[in-house]
C-alpha cells in the first residue's frame, strides 16, 4: 500500500471525520499497531478504560473498529491509515493478533458462503410463469403511471413555467409519490431532481426545461419500448427504475485491465448514500462508473476503492447503448499507474458526446481525461481553457477551485473531469508526473 494523505482522506464520510482522522494520525494516540501482508491494525486509547481495536483489510480496503461510531470508515480507521501512510516504518511487520485474524477469517468465510449461495440453485425460486406474470403486472403499472405523468407535464407546459418559484412543494411531491406507487422509482428520482432545481439564480428556466425534456424522452421511450434497439431498451428500463440482476452480470465475461481510480463523488438523500467511482482503463482506454448504495451507518460495502490508486480488475458493463456503468467482478490492488491518455481538447469531448447522444439521447454525467486545461476567471465565473483557447464552465458547486489553482499556478494541466454538455467538475490532475485527486 502506497497511499497519500489525499487518498486516505478521500475515504472520509464527512468533513468532521476527516478532521478527527488527522488528529488521530499521531503515534502517541496508539497503544499498539502492526501490519502484515493482508492487514493493518492498531489499538487507540479513547475515553474508556479499554482502547478501541481498529483493523483494516488492506486487500479489499475494508474497515472495522470497536468504537460506537456508525460512520464508515470511522475516525480511528482514517487515523490509523493516515499514520501508516506517513510513518510506515513505525509499524512492525508481524502476524496479526487473534482479534484481527478472527475478523479476517470471518470475512473470508462470508465471501465463500456468498459465492456458494450464488452458485447453488434456488429451491425457493418461483416458476418462470409466476415471474413473468409479476413482471407483466409491474410493466402495466409503470405504463399507467407514465401516461398520468405525461398528462401532468403537458398541463404544466400549457400553463407556462414562470410561476414555478411560487409553487408549493406538494405540486411536485404528489407526482413523485405517484411514480413510487407506479413502481417507477427512476422517474420518481428524475422528478425529484426537477423539484430540487434552484429558482434563485439566472438561467433556471433552461435547466428546468432540460430536465423536463429528459423525463419526456424517457416516457416516450418506455411507451415505445419494443420499437427501440436492444441496448437503448435496457437504458430506458434502467432510467424508469427496473433493476438489472448483478448475479447474471457476474456470469458474463468482463474486460480485464489496469484501471485508474480517477475520483469519487458522494451524495446523500434521506440517509441513502450514493458513491460514484470513476475509472479509466490504461490499456483499453475504456471509461467506467462504479455505483454503490448504502444506508448511512452501514458497516460494509461491496468494494472500497481508493481515489488516485490503480486496480487490476475484471469489469462487466451493464447493458446499454453507450455502456458506462459497470460492476467489479474481481480485483486486486496494484502499484498506482500515473500515465495519461485522453482527449486533446474540448472539441474532441464535444465530438465524443455527440456520438453518445446519437445512440443514447438521455445520458448522464460522463468522465473525460483532457490534456492541457487551464483554470481561468472570466465573466464572473471559473472556466477551463484548452490549448485552442476554447472554454467550458466549471460547475458553480465545485468546492476545490483553490486547490486546483495552487497545483496549476496558471499553467495548463492534464485533467480528469466529470459532467456533460456545458457543466464540468474537475476531479483530479496530472502534476509533476503524478495523478493527484481534488
Amino acid at each position: 500500500m502506497n497511499l497519500s494523505d489525499e487518498q486516505v482522506l478521500a475515504m472520509a464520510p464527512d468533513e468532521s471525520s476527516r478532521k478527527s482522522g488527522k488528529d488521530l494520525a499521531n503515534p502517541a494516540k496508539w497503544v499498539s499497531k502492526g501490519v502484515s501482508e493482508i492487514a493493518l491494525w492498531g489499538e487507540c486509547q479513547g475515553s474508556g478504560s479499554k482502547p478501541y481495536q481498529t483493523q483494516i483489510d488492506t486487500g479489499n480496503m475494508a474497515f472495522k473498529c470497536s468504537c460506537p461510531s456508525r460512520k464508515f470508515p470511522c475516525k480511528h480507521g482514517l487515523g490509523l491509515l493516515l499514520l501508516y501512510a506517513r510513518q510506515r516504518a513505525s509499524f512492525p511487520e508481524e502476524a496479526p493478533p487473534a482479534w484481527v485474524s478472527e475478523w479476517l477469517a470471518k470475512r473470508a468465510e462470508k465471501e465463500e458462503k456468498k459465492a456458494t449461495t450464488a452458485a447453488a440453485p434456488d429451491k425457493q425460486a418461483d416458476s418462470a410463469a409466476a415471474q413473468a406474470k409479476r413482471q407483466q403486472a409491474r410493466m402495466q403499472k409503470v405504463s399507467d403511471g407514465t401516461h398520468e405523468l405525461l398528462r401532468w407535464m403537458k398541463d404544466l407546459v400549457r400553463n407556462g413555467i414562470m410561476d414555478m418559484p411560487e409553487k408549493d412543494p406538494s405540486f411536485f411531491e404528489n407526482m413523485i409519490r405517484r411514480m413510487v406507487d407506479a413502481q417507477a422509482p427512476g422517474l420518481a428520482a428524475m422528478m425529484r431532481e426537477l423539484a430540487d432545481i434552484s429558482y434563485f439564480h439566472d438561467g433556471w428556466q433552461s435547466i428546468f426545461i432540460n430536465q423536463l425534456t429528459r423525463i419526456y424522452l424517457v416516457i416516450q421511450g418506455y411507451q415505445h419500448l419494443d420499437q427501440l434497439p436492444s441496448g437503448l431498451q435496457q437504458d430506458i428500463r434502467s432510467l424508469t427504475g427496473f433493476p438489472v440482476s448483478q448475479e447474471e452480470l457476474k456470469e458474463q465475461t468482463g474486460i480485464t485491465d489496469t484501471w485508474q481510480v480517477l475520483g469519487k463523488q458522494t451524495t446523500e438523500e434521506d440517509r441513502l448514500v450514493v458513491e460514484r467511482y470513476w475509472l479509466y482503463g490504461v490499456n483499453t482506454q475504456r471509461r467506467a462508473l462504479i455505483l454503490q448504495f448504502f444506508v448511512r451507518g452501514q458497516s460494509t460495502l461491496a468494494n472500497t476503492l481508493t481515489p488516485g490508486s490503480s486496480i487490476q480488475a475484471e469489469l462487466v458493463y451493464y447493458p446499454s447503448a453507450a455502456p458506462l456503468r459497470a460492476l467489479i467482478k474481481q480485483q486486486m490492488t496494484v502499484p498506482a499507474n500515473h500515465s495519461f491518455t485522453g482527449q486533446a481538447n474540448w472539441q474532441e469531448v464535444v465530438a465524443a458526446q455527440t456520438e453518445t447522444s446519437s445512440v443514447l439521447p438521455v445520458y448522464n454525467d460522463q468522465v473525460y481525461t483532457i490534456a492541457h486545461l487551464t483554470p481561468v476567471w472570466h465573466q464572473e465565473q471559473w472556466w477551463l481553457q484548452d490549448n485552442q483557447q476554447q472554454l467550458m464552465p466549471v460547475k458553480k458547486t465545485f468546492q476545490h477551485i483553490w486547490k486546483l489553482l495552487a497545483l496549476s499556478g496558471g499553467e495548463p494541466l492534464h485533467m480528469a473531469v466529470t459532467g456533460k454538455e456545458t457543466q464540468y467538475e474537475p476531479i483530479g490532475v496530472w502534476h509533476e508526473q503524478e495523478y493527484k485527486i481534488l
